[in-house]
């Protein structure tokens, strides 16, 4: 199983070394994405965590039934890694990996496929912003 240490390798490796990170506590990372966003990297054994806080739910419920059908069809369609989820009233972009035979390419596949959707996602979920 890959160790603290090793995680903490992969994550200073992103953007070929020049991301911006910075470790809040023991195991937990926040990266800024080249879209501005912040991902979380979160070392918790057996897993890793990356978790992306996309936007509020929308105040209507029509307007949440709406995003949250865009959302499923993300999740159905356009997502190689993780799916978007709801937690608490913030829709969040979330991905787990198993630390047991986790490799780089892996680890920068799944950072890459968040921040893609994100940047590709952003402008049709502008409206639902508030």
């Amino acid at each position: 199983m890959k160790s603290r240490e090793d995680l903490e390798s992969y994550v200073d490796r992103l953007y070929g070394g020049t991301a911006d990170v910075r470790e809040v506590q023991p195991g937990l990372w926040v990266v800024r994405a080249g879209s501005g966003s912040e991902v979380l990297v979160q070392f918790a054994p057996p897993m890793v965590i990356l978790r992306v806080s996309v936007m509020d739910l929308p105040s209507p419920p029509a307007r949440q039934l709406a995003l949250c059908r865009e959302l499923l069809t993300y999740n159905a369609r356009e997502l190689v890694h993780g799916a978007y989820g709801l937690e608490g009233e913030r829709v969040v972009l979330v991905d787990t990996l198993e630390l047991e035979n986790l490799d780089f390419n892996e680890f920068e596949a799944s950072f890459d496929s968040l921040t893609l959707a994100l940047a590709t996602h952003l402008g049709a979920l502008a409206p639902y912003r508030e």
